[in-house]
C-alpha cells in the first residue's frame, strides 16, 4: 500500500526526521522508498502536490515498475496525461539518473573474468530483460577471459541481414579481442532459440574461425532466465 504520510502537507512542514533529504543524509539511501528517492531527484512538486505525492502518483501509474523509465522516452514522460506534472525538465532528470546507473553498471562489468555462461547472464540480465526491442550485444574478452568491453551491435528485429559478421568482427578486431561472446534478448521473455538465432550463430562461428577470434558462446536473455548455446551443445 502506498505511503500517504505526506498527503496535503508540504515537505518543509513535515517533522524533520520524515523529510526525504534528512532521511537520506542521516539514515542512508537504502531506507528511502522509491517515491522518496524520486522526490529528491525531481526536486519540486506542483501547486496541488508535493514532490513525494507527485512521485507516488507517477510510480502508481506504472505499477511501481521502475523498468518503465528505462524504455520510456523524454517525450513520453513529459507529455503523458497519466504522468501530468512531470514536464520536460523533470523527465530529463529522471532519464539522466537511469542512464548514469546504466553506465555505472557497464563500467563495473569491465575486466570481470568469465568462468561460465551464468556469469554473463548475471551481468546482463537486469539490463536486458526489460528491453522491449531485441538488442544484439557483443562481449569482448582478452586472453584471460576478462571482459574488456560490452558493445551494442544492432537494435531491432534480429535477422541474419542485420547481424552481419563484418560488423561484429570489425568491433572485435578494433578492440584487439582474443575471443567474443554474443548476447541478445527476446522481449517475449522466452529465451528459446529460433532457427534464425541458430543461423546467425553458425555464420559468426564460421567467420570467427577464419579470422582467428573465437566465438565462445551465444546467450539469449529472457525474463529472469536465459539460454546458452554452449550449455545446449550447439557450440
Amino acid at each position: 500500500m502506498m505511503n500517504n504520510i505526506y498527503k496535503h502537507i508540504p515537505i518543509p512542514e513535515l517533522p524533520i526526521d520524515e523529510q526525504p533529504r534528512y532521511k537520506m543524509t542521516n539514515l542512508g539511501c537504502e531506507v528511502l522508498s522509491n517515491a522518496e528517492l524520486f522526490a529528491i531527484l525531481i526536486g519540486t512538486g506542483n501547486k496541488e502536490e508535493t514532490a513525494v505525492q507527485l512521485s507516488q502518483r507517477i510510480l502508481k501509474c506504472c505499477d511501481n515498475d521502475l523498468s518503465y523509465f528505462v524504455n520510456a522516452s523524454i517525450e513520453q514522460l513529459s507529455n503523458s496525461r497519466e504522468l501530468k506534472g512531470i514536464g520536460a525538465v523533470k523527465a530529463c532528470k529522471i532519464k539522466a539518473a537511469f542512464e548514469i546507473g546504466r553506465r555505472l553498471n557497464k563500467q563495473i562489468k569491465t575486466y570481470t573474468k568469465v568462468r561460465s555462461p551464468k556469469d554473463i547472464a548475471d551481468l546482463l540480465m537486469q539490463d536486458m530483460k526489460y528491453l522491449n526491442q531485441e538488442y544484439f550485444k557483443i562481449i569482448l574478452l582478452d586472453t584471460k577471459n576478462q571482459i574488456t568491453s560490452i558493445e551494442t551491435v544492432t537494435i531491432g528485429t534480429l535477422n541474419a541481414s542485420l547481424v552481419h559478421p563484418r560488423e561484429v568482427f570489425r568491433i572485435a578486431i578494433n578492440k584487439s579481442s582474443s575471443s567474443i561472446i554474443i548476447v541478445h534478448n527476446h522481449p517475449s521473455g522466452d529465451p528459446c532459440p529460433s532457427e534464425e538465432d541458430k543461423r546467425i550463430t553458425n555464420r559468426l562461428l564460421d567467420a570467427g574461425e577464419i579470422i582467428g577470434i573465437k566465438l565462445l558462446d551465444h546467450l539469449i536473455i529472457g525474463y529472469d532466465n536465459y539460454v546458452s548455446f554452449k550449455e545446449l551443445g550447439l557450440l
